[in-house]
């Protein structure tokens, strides 16, 4: 069982424009809406990589009702929590006499206690012994710092594993309880750490600290262009870059968690299920405005992941954790 949450999800209009001029009447080309949000959108990569998730997400108003009409057909179980405030829109304009990407975020409604509860609630309801819960994006106003570390606390006491995809104080927050998987990008984990983004080293020493502190059994760096870092009791596992023409980076991270959740869950060991991820990551960005990846680009990235990290460069690729004394 694979149960996302997503407390600040959005519809995610996607347009383009010759060039964003300030004060002057632009015309815009085709406009696409897809709903959005980090836990509907892991959901969404797991129904078409083959897998099964049940998506638990707040929505309310005429645009939390267009929300709901979107998920469709994406092959999605999905448990809406009914909120009184409007679901958000966030809107990402692409030039097109540029490679620029301008991505305009709104912050979302005010949940009230009763609403953050019942997310709470649902959740709980749906964790089983063994499952998974993915708890991804951002908080939106009224809803407690803490609130994803009340998720793992809850996912512990039932058993199941939860991975956390978020930023800044709910990402600090939910470490001090200790999670299962943990998926910053370069930017929050610098953010979160202290360390200096040129500071690769120092970046992988901090996620194997995470890890032999407790604050998470898996600690997924992911670098963009430049691979990603896993981090494990087992030691640092480093998956190279994949070189592509990017049309869009929207939704790369969640492309990433899905593919590595539905992996973990199918049993695969940890660094198949990296390249699996970091598959997904990559085909995300060969596909155009908020579109997540498509399963035969993650299938054709990955084998060649795979075929790099057991021909390439194997004795480079997994680091032992050095003794502790």
């Amino acid at each position: 069982m694979i149960v996302t949450l997503t407390m600040n999800p959005a519809l995610d209009l996607t347009t383009s424009v010759g060039r964003l001029l300030p004060e002057a009447k632009l015309r815009c080309g085709p406009a696409r809406l897809d709903p959005g949000g980090g836990g509907v959108n892991v959901g969404r990569v797991v129904g078409a990589l083959g897998g099964a998730a049940r998506a638990i997400f707040a929505a309310g108003g005429t645009m939390g009702q267009a929300y709901m009409e979107r998920l469709v057909g994406e092959g999605l179980e999905t448990r809406p929590i009914a909120i009184a405030g409007e679901t958000r829109l966030n809107i990402t304009v692409a030039e097109t006499d540029t490679t620029a990407q301008y991505r305009l975020v709104l912050p979302g409604p005010e949940l009230c206690e009763a609403e953050w509860r019942a997310c709470l609630d649902a959740v709980d309801a749906d964790l089983v012994p063994g499952g998974f819960v993915v708890a991804s994006g951002s908080l939106p106003p009224g809803v407690p710092t803490d609130f994803y570390a009340r998720i793992s606390a809850a996912a512990k006491r039932q058993g199941a594993r939860c991975v956390i995809d978020t930023s800044g104080p709910a990402l600090a927050v939910a470490l001090l309880e200790g999670v299962f998987l943990a998926k910053p990008n370069q930017r929050e984990f610098c953010e979160l750490t202290g360390v200096a983004p040129a500071d690769r080293q120092g970046q992988e020493q901090a996620a194997l600290d995470m890890v032999r502190r407790g604050a998470a059994e898996i600690v997924a760096l992911t670098l963009g262009s430049e691979g990603a870092i896993i981090a494990s009791a087992s030691g640092l596992l480093r998956i190279p870059p994949v070189s592509v023409e990017p049309q869009s980076a929207v939704g790369a991270g969640d492309s990433f968690v899905g593919a590595f959740v539905l992996a973990l869950s199918q049993g695969r060991p940890l660094e198949n299920a990296a390249c699996l991820a970091s598959a997904a990551g990559v085909a995300a960005l060969l596909t155009p405005g908020t579109e997540l990846c498509r399963e035969a680009d993650v299938r054709r990235i990955e084998r060649e992941l795979v075929a790099r990290m057991g021909l390439e460069t194997p004795d480079d690729a997994w680091q032992p954790v050095p003794a502790t004394k």
